[in-house]
């Protein structure tokens, strides 16, 4: 490929020199009447990276795609791509001089056109043997060398989705938006693709900017995920980060199940009413807070529930059960009022109003919050 992805080199004192930035909002905002879409949003992706802008629906993040592509233009903020304002209150690039690619959620491939010629459609400014190499080159990369002659009607969905990659890829933008890619696939194949999508950008080398409302599908394909809620982010980070230090209840509830431990801090130890929680395990605790109460976030994996004939010895009782197929999600109200949820194999089943003990088995270090009632 033309493109390669960008090496990160070692300074002399040791650090490791960040790939450069190729995309900046400052402030971004987006009005359509009396509504906010986005409001104040600011934000940087690297050369070779892949974000995610993750949220629920009317949370801003497609509207923050299309000011991206030059398909909308904010009313206030800066967007620049690779050090070059495209759009500010003087200046408007439009998307076909940005240099960059979009996947719509529907391929929006030409039906009447084969594999090949949807890959070559933007290619009209090269010779013929160019753009034969370059066709040649992005269905090798996509997996579809065989499948040059057939229309889009001969093609699988995932296969559609592949050619509607190639031929954004086609002029090697410096950027590709992806706008809810899988959601158009069945859940099997929207698993495979989303391996598949993520190896074939890194192979391009190119900068991604992805679009969806599925968590699972942001966690597994990006480099870093920002968190959107109404027209603003929320946080921004890798993945596994955002996940286990989320800033806010929202990014909390919204990345997955969260409950909420009632905490009592006292010096070395944090007393919630499944027993006491070494303060050095709840993650970045302020010395502010001591002898307050707070929230600790758990989720359903930090938990343990098993049965009990005892009603003395019971933490709580289970109140609502799901099967999941290969597990089954348990809430479980406590004695106190808090209410928490397990994750099981699906081998082990426990009764609706059964009495339980409950086990905080997470071995990692826990989120809080300032407490909030409940």
């Amino acid at each position: 490929m033309s493109k390669s992805v960008h090496v990160e080199r070692t300074r002399d004192d040791g650090e490791i020199d960040p790939a450069p930035t190729v995309l900046e909002l400052d402030g971004v905002t987006k009005r359509y009447g009396p509504e906010t879409a986005v409001s104040d949003l600011s934000a940087s992706v690297r050369e070779g990276e892949l974000l995610t802008l993750l949220g629920p629906s009317g949370c801003g993040k497609t509207t923050t795609l299309r000011m991206i592509a030059g398909l909308e233009r904010p009313d206030g903020g800066r967007v620049r791509v690779d050090g070059s304002t495209v759009a500010d209150d003087r200046t408007f690039v439009g998307p076909e001089r940005r240099d960059i690619g979009i996947v719509f959620q529907n391929f929006a491939l030409f039906p009447h056109l084969s594999a090949a010629e949807n890959v070559a459609f933007g290619l009209a400014d090269r010779t013929d043997e160019e753009r034969e190499a370059r066709v040649d080159e992005l269905l090798d990369l996509v997996g579809l060398e065989d499948h040059a002659d057939s229309e889009p009607g001969e093609l699988s969905g995932g296969q559609q989705q592949r050619i509607a990659l190639a031929r954004s890829l086609a002029p090697e933008p410096e950027i590709l938006l992806l706008d809810e890619p899988f959601s158009n696939l069945d859940v099997d194949l929207r698993v495979e693709m989303r391996e598949e999508v993520r190896r074939i950008l890194k192979e391009a080398g190119v900068t991604g900017i992805s679009v969806t409302h599925d968590q699972e599908e942001a966690m597994s394909i990006s480099d870093r995920v920002a968190v959107m809620n109404e027209g603003s982010i929320e946080q921004i980070g890798r993945p596994e980060e955002v996940f286990q230090h989320p800033k806010s209840r929202f990014v909390a509830g919204f990345l997955g199940h969260a409950s909420f431990l009632t905490g009592y801090v006292s010096g070395d130890l944090v007393e919630t009413s499944l027993g006491p929680v070494g303060r050095d395990r709840i993650h970045g605790l302020a010395t502010e807070y001591d002898h307050t109460r707070i929230d600790v976030l758990v989720r359903p994996d930090d938990v343990l529930v098993r049965p009990t004939e005892n009603e003395d010895d019971a933490d709580g009782h289970v109140t609502y059960r799901r099967y999941l197929g290969p597990t089954v999600l348990y809430r479980v109200e406590l004695e106190n009022g808090d209410v928490v949820e397990a994750m099981h194999n699906h081998a082990e089943q426990v009764s609706l109003d059964t009495p339980v003990t409950v086990e905080l088995a997470a071995t990692h270090d826990l989120a809080w919050f300032p407490l909030e009632e409940h």
